[in-house]
């Protein structure tokens, strides 16, 4: 999930970098490096930490080229000696990888058998050991046989001491763009084409097992073979404003509060009330092809396979098409019976998740037409499927998603609706639908208005180290996502569990220090969920009830509850999360926890 950056211009090329690790943070912030070529030697500096870290130690001088790199960490502690980039042990060359390299343990074992002496404990090391053994004046052709030994996956960046005005690029199944600007002769590579700092570039992605020579103002690519190829270049549409946090203490809370907006933006303009018809623009899919599938399978991870859990359900229950969603990291490993006409959906905030895209591959690879779902331009899943609806939500900034998951349901809330009047769904009814999920927005402030009151909770459950979250039907997906984003930033055991399993083993954990938050908004299983906290009350549990306004007998149950504005059983899952969304927010805060980067965590899960 590392980030790379690298320049070759006019320019500064340290200054560069650092502006590049700044947007890129985001990928990683176990520690952060950069390399460059100067007066004939490499000269790098590199710190475990943030970037703030780094900027305190930067020490460099009058480069001629540069490669930056922040760190999320594979193989290896979270320290100094294992931060990117690394050197060859005649310090004549420096690397920086995103990636694994499957098969490091053997070939380190080898180059220390040849006298090699690794300085590290990554498996990044291995490959400039590497190529350092084969170079013999061509830095390119010595890297690609070192990659031909190489089991794994990678983006690398790649600088030697005699060849200043040069990076070696080299990519598989790892996402890297190389960015030229002919007018004023700079070159630039990114993990990510949005961190580019000009709109004016001609734009290439590496392709697996295509190696780049860049230098300033133009670039060649080669493939396997070292035989050179024509890459095909676009202009992208860059518009990088600098994040901020706009008075908010944090990005996270900022994003929660941007809610009412981003999933107004995500439904706007996207459904004709006259004729009760979803048009999204640009889908490219016809309602033919949309009419003629089967099935429906969705593609994701983490708080995004939530969120296509619940469009698997509106799928089902608008549409009455068969419908899943699969943890792409369990999909891509199973034979899921995929065929042509098979709806595959992949969702992805960043659009670079390494699991879903792997799992969206096979799924093309068995016929299947890809629909993704994505908040970012230009990313890898975007570019590979064969449409995609954008979620319109703005940069996500904070690791935790929150804005951008509303807008996936919200999303995924009108693509149901218009598979379902492909399908014969009467005009009133989706009339209705979509008259209630246009009330969200006012709902969800509803919710953040009362934050105090949420906050006050916090407070009360904030000491406690576990927790449990359920409900029934829509609830129980959303109880998965209030315990995710507990555990995310308050480091606090939260499970989610369908409240009808808490008798089939779970209940045995419930004790008087083992809360239990229910949600409550669904009528359909109303009694049910009544009865439920009755058996952890019995148990001794305090709860904390998120219920509609109006909802009668949790009051005779719940030690705390929060009202929620009452909506549809399909949509109730908006308001529950938002609520949820503030509660882990404030035990966060009351807990000092690194509420918008959380240990262990990165924004973007580029390796497997």
């Amino acid at each position: 999930m590392c980030g790379i950056f690298g320049y070759i211009g006019a320019r500064d090329p340290l200054e560069i970098c650092l502006s590049g690790l700044e947007q890129l943070e985001y990928r990683g912030y176990d520690s952060t490096g950069i390399a460059g070529v100067g007066n004939g030697e490499i000269k790098f500096c590199k710190k475990a930490g943030k970037l703030s870290n780094l900027l305190q130690a930067m020490n460099l001088r009058n480069l001629e080229s540069a490669i930056g790199h922040t760190r999320w960490a594979t193989h290896g502690p979270v320290n100094d000696q294992n931060a990117h980039p690394h050197l060859d042990a005649a310090n004549s060359m420096a690397i920086i990888h995103n990636g694994i390299i499957e098969n490091h343990h053997v070939l380190r074992m080898d180059l220390i058998a040849s006298g090699v002496l690794f300085t590290s404990d990554t498996d990044t090391e291995v490959i400039v050991q590497l190529v350092a053994k084969f170079y013999a004046g061509d830095l390119a052709a010595a890297l690609q046989k070192a990659l031909s030994l190489v089991q794994g996956i990678y983006a690398i960046a790649l600088i030697h001491k005699n060849h200043p005005g040069q990076i070696i690029a080299a990519a598989k199944e790892c996402p890297l763009a190389i960015g030229v600007d002919p007018t004023t002769k700079e070159s630039f590579i990114s993990s990510d084409p949005n961190t580019f700092l000009s709109s004016n570039l001609d734009i290439c992605f590496l392709h697996d097992g295509e190696i780049a020579i860049i230098q300033r103002g133009h670039v060649h690519v080669f493939n396997t073979k070292h035989e050179i190829i024509r890459k095909k270049t676009e202009r992208l549409e860059l518009q990088y404003t600098v994040p901020s946090k706009d008075g908010f203490a944090h990005f996270l809370l900022k994003e929660i509060y941007e809610q009412p907006n981003t999933v107004y933006k995500a439904i706007l303009g996207r459904f004709q009330e006259q004729t009760g018809n979803v048009e999204f623009e640009s889908l490219g899919f016809t309602d033919e092809q949309l009419s003629s599938y089967k099935k429906v399978c969705i593609l994701a991870c983490g708080g995004s396979a939530h969120a296509g859990s619940i469009g698997a359900a509106y799928l089902e229950e608008l549409a009455h098409i068969p419908s899943q969603c699969e943890i792409a990291s369990e999909a891509r490993y199973r034979s899921l019976l995929l065929t042509p006409d098979t709806l595959v959906i992949a969702i992805s905030q960043s659009g670079e998740t390494a699991d879903t895209i792997a799992a969206l591959r096979i799924a093309k690879a068995a016929g299947c037409k890809i629909l993704a779902i994505c908040n970012v331009k230009h990313s890898t899943i975007t570019r590979e499927a064969d449409a995609v609806i954008y979620l319109k939500a703005g940069a996500e900034i904070s690791v935790c998603s929150t804005k951008a998951l509303t807008s996936q349901i919200a999303v995924l809330a009108l693509f149901a609706l218009h598979m379902a009047r492909l399908r014969g769904l009467p005009v009133e009814v989706a009339q209705t639908f979509f008259n209630n999920l246009k009330q969200i927005p006012d709902q969800i402030n509803q919710v953040l208005l009362a934050a105090p009151k949420l906050q006050a909770l916090a407070e009360k459950y904030a000491h406690y180290e576990d927790f449990f979250f359920i409900g029934r039907l829509y609830m129980y997906t959303t109880s998965l996502e209030g315990a995710l984003k507990l555990k995310e930033i308050s480091y606090v055991n939260a499970n989610g569990c369908p409240a009808g399993e808490l008798k089939h083993g779970p209940i045995a954990l419930i004790n008087a220090n083992f809360p239990v938050v229910a949600f409550c908004a669904n009528e359909q299983t109303k009694d049910k969920i009544l009865s439920n906290l009755a058996e952890v009350k019995a148990r001794g549990a305090p709860v904390l009830a998120f219920a509609p306004v109006g909802m009668d007998g949790v009051q005779a149950i719940a030690d705390d509850i929060f009202w929620l504005p009452p909506t549809t059983d399909m949509l109730a899952p908006f308001t529950s999360t938002v609520a949820a969304q503030l509660l882990a927010y404030y035990i966060a805060l009351k807990r000092h926890c690194n509420i918008d980067q959380p240990r262990n965590l990165a924004k973007s899960v580029t390796v497997e």
